[in-house]
Order: structure tokens, then C-alpha cells, then sequence
């Protein structure tokens, strides 16, 4: 996605990203981690702000810190390195709650042409994985990038 984004720092693993995000509201660290799940080569996307006393993800805060175009391209840039790293993992992302998945679909939706380049995206609808539509509300998201 050419649009701008935070600088990214990361392990040398590439399962955790921090960025810091500017705003109205001040500085306020972000986080992305790739947590593996049971399933092989399945991997779930956090994110959310950093808890600067704990180094965890806290996915329920609204920051509102009036720059949620750059926020969601440096989470895209954190899947671009990390499936450059790992090409055959599978990202399983939803929002903590309906209303950070439908903005994350609105996310997905907008640059739909673009991601569509690099990589395979389906919606869950009821228990079900299908080829992500624009309009449709799903539960959650599987990303692969494409060979």
C-alpha cells in the first residue's frame, strides 16, 4: 500500500512489531504480534496499544488519535515482512470487539484491488471460510499471501 506509514521495530524473529503513533492525543505505542495458534502455519494477528508497564497488547483502548489511515498501513506493512519471512503462514485476524471488525473490513474493502495483488483473503461467516466480498459483514479474516 503506498501510503505513509510509522517506522517498525522489530525482533529478528518477526513475530512482534512496535510503532509509535502521532497524534492530537500525543505518542502512543502500538503493537502487532504473530502469535501461533494450534494449527500449523496458522497465526493470529494482535494488535492494539502497548502497555508500556507490562510490554502487553491492550486491544479494547480507543486512541482516536486521528491518524487510523497510517495505523492500518503499518499494520499491513508488519503482515508484508512477516509473511516475507514466514511465505507460508496463514493470519487469522478479528476485532476485539463487532465494531473493530467491521473496521476492519471497511480496511480490507477500501484497498481491496491492492492486497488482492499479494495476497488470498477470505471472510468467516457462520463457522464458514469464503472469498472475501466488499459489503459483508464476516466474524474474522485468513490472510495467506499468494506465491
Amino acid at each position: 500500500m503506498k501510503l505513509p506509514k510509522y517506522p517498525l521495530a522489530s525482533g529478528d524473529k518477526l513475530l512482534t512489531y512496535d510503532f509509535i503513533s502521532e497524534g492530537p492525543k500525543g505518542l502512543i505505542h502500538k503493537m502487532v504480534q504473530f502469535k501461533r495458534t494450534n494449527l500449523k502455519n496458522v497465526y493470529n494477528l494482535a494488535f492494539g496499544d502497548k502497555d508500556l508497564s507490562t510490554g502487553e497488547i491492550d486491544d479494547t483502548v480507543i486512541s482516536n488519535n486521528g491518524d487510523s489511515e497510517k495505523v492500518l498501513a503499518t499494520v499491513v506493512a508488519t503482515v508484508y515482512a512477516f509473511t516475507d519471512k514466514y511465505p507460508d503462514a496463514v493470519i487469522y485476524a478479528t476485532g476485539s470487539t463487532k465494531t473493530r471488525t467491521r473496521l476492519y473490513r471497511m480496511g480490507i474493502a477500501k484497498y481491496f484491488s491492492e492486497l488482492t495483488k499479494d495476497f488470498e483473503i477470505l471472510g468467516e461467516r457462520k463457522d464458514d471460510w469464503v472469498t472475501f466480498r466488499k459489503n459483508i459483514e464476516y466474524d474474522g479474516f485468513l490472510v495467506k499471501r499468494k506465491n
